[in-house]
């Protein structure tokens, strides 16, 4: 018997979620639906290939600090420094924080309700 296939979400709570959908629409081009969530297609005829990740961290972890939130979103991006750029031109609290390493280039950047977003653009062939 097949168990787990995949990640089939991410699911939080927002104090205001047409707001925080509002600002991952504008700022980081998320489609953000009618109905209020998002469909990243994998395999689709627009989609680069790819996996999505599932990874536990220990409970005393910084990793996703500044955030107090007990979880964090790594989204798949083109590139990376253009996006934080132009992040930054629109006002949003990117961290000054930047890594690369043999898995890809990573940044971040807060979100409206304190969420530490990370943002990263895979190795050339991936």
């Amino acid at each position: 018997m097949q168990r787990v296939t995949g990640i089939g979400g991410i699911f939080f709570k927002s104090p205001d979620p047409k707001r925080l959908g509002a600002w991952y629409r504008t700022h980081l081009g998320v489609d953000v639906t009618d109905w209020g969530g998002a469909v990243f297609p994998w395999g689709g005829p627009d989609s680069a290939p790819g996996m999505t990740l599932w990874t536990p961290f220990a409970a005393d972890t910084d990793y996703m600090a500044p955030s107090t939130a007990p979880f964090m979103v790594n989204f798949r991006v083109a590139d990376l420094d253009a996006l934080l750029a132009a992040l930054r031109e629109e006002g949003c609290q990117v961290l000054d924080k930047r890594e690369d390493s043999e898995f890809g280039k990573f940044g971040w950047v807060m979100d409206p309700d304190g969420n530490k977003v990370e943002l990263w653009e895979p190795p050339p062939g991936q």
